[in-house]
């Protein structure tokens, strides 16, 4: 019975050949969210730092799209976005913050030194809202339609390139 002898090498032939052909596939690093195209689910939460109001699901609710933006002041992409939502801010875009577990001193510390393209900041202490948009974590960004519906979500931080497409978003949201 030699053939038995080949098996294992039948078996590393075939999980390379495998391993090959899924390295070779194009990557997808989307991840479809469950929340889109659905209300945003009902909240409110406290200010995030004494300056500023906190955020409630009824904010969102007539007048314009509006982005809402899940963050906190641990958070590096969080810091490496902070320029884009001032570009936002200064397109006319209001952007209503969501800071996860964070300190309202480290709130306020990282709205010193990053500047705040916000108009209200809730504090969700325990992440119950974050985990009720069914978010992957820290920053993410939702457009809210002014129905209070939710349009398109963005994981990860905003970069330069996204601002059009969530100018688009917003746009497409108003109609």
């Amino acid at each position: 019975m030699r053939w038995t002898l080949w098996i294992p090498l039948a078996l590393f032939a075939f999980f390379l050949g495998v391993a090959g052909y899924m390295l070779t596939q194009p990557k997808d690093d989307s991840i479809p969210s469950q929340m889109v195209e659905k209300q945003l689910p009902e909240f409110e939460l406290p200010a995030a730092v004494e300056t500023m109001p906190g955020a409630s699901s009824a904010d969102f609710i007539g007048g314009k799209p509006k982005l809402l933006n899940i963050w906190a002041s641990w958070c590096l992409p969080c810091i490496a976005e902070a320029k884009q939502l001032e570009v936002l801010e200064g397109q006319g875009v209001e952007i209503i913050g969501i800071a996860i577990r964070d300190k309202p001193a480290d709130v306020a510390d990282f709205l010193e030194r990053y500047g705040n393209p916000y108009t209200r900041i809730g504090a969700d202490d325990i992440s119950q809202l974050m985990l009720d948009l069914g978010a992957s974590g820290v920053p993410e960004t939702y457009v809210i339609d002014a129905a209070g519906k939710i349009t398109y979500q963005h994981i990860g931080d905003i970069r330069l390139e996204h601002i059009p497409l969530l100018l688009e978003k917003l746009d497409e949201a108003t109609q």
